[in-house]
């Protein structure tokens, strides 16, 4: 039987849209979406937005998440796909080698793959952008880059197995290409 589970990848202040539009239409799609994060806790998401006027993002306390599983304790294998929620978080986790082990193994075994925002810090981390067509916030170019992938500045970027938008505005576009992945891999 495939399997119905999905990662979302996240940690204290990752971004409520980037992580709740996915998650919710994971459900409505029939999948099982898991919280993964450092720990097994309680987590606090933020919102962020440039305001008119404001030349730096602007961040808000969010909802709080629930984290199902610790990135060390993933058996990789058991799970269709992974989503690379943005916000500050990524800048932070992206050290943890049990995550760096588990995105390279989903880009090794062609999983379907999906990023928003700050979130591309992660694959960029695990050295699997090289050559690679993303989309992400223009101030994670440079992250991007100078890990050898390439910038696009687009609303759904497809490459290979990897789904990436810039941010959670672009959540309309990318999000529904990265599902029919994850429904051709599960065997619809």
């Amino acid at each position: 039987m495939p399997s119905n589970k999905v990662l979302l990848i996240i940690g204290d202040a990752t971004e409520t849209v980037d992580t709740l539009y996915p998650y919710y239409r994971l459900i409505e799609g029939g999948f099982e979406p898991v919280i993964a994060a450092p720990e097994k806790r309680r987590y606090q998401m933020v919102l962020h937005e440039v305001k008119p006027g404001w030349t730096i993002t602007k961040e808000w306390e969010g909802y709080s998440i629930e984290a199902d599983i610790a990135f060390k304790d993933i058996q990789p294998e058991d799970y269709l796909g992974i989503f690379f929620s943005g916000g500050r978080a990524p800048e932070y986790i992206r050290e943890d080698e049990a995550l760096l082990s588990l995105t390279r193994y989903f880009w090794e075994h062609q999983k379907p793959m999906a990023s928003v925002c700050h979130g591309v810090e992660i694959p960029a981390r695990a050295g699997i952008v090289k050559g690679l067509r993303m989309a992400t916030v223009a101030k994670c170019k440079f992250d991007l880059e100078v890990c050898g992938g390439i910038y696009v500045n687009e609303p759904c970027v497809i490459d290979r197995n990897m789904v990436s938008g810039r941010t959670y505005h672009d959540s309309g576009h990318f999000v529904a290409p990265w599902i029919k992945m994850l429904e051709a891999a599960r065997g619809a």
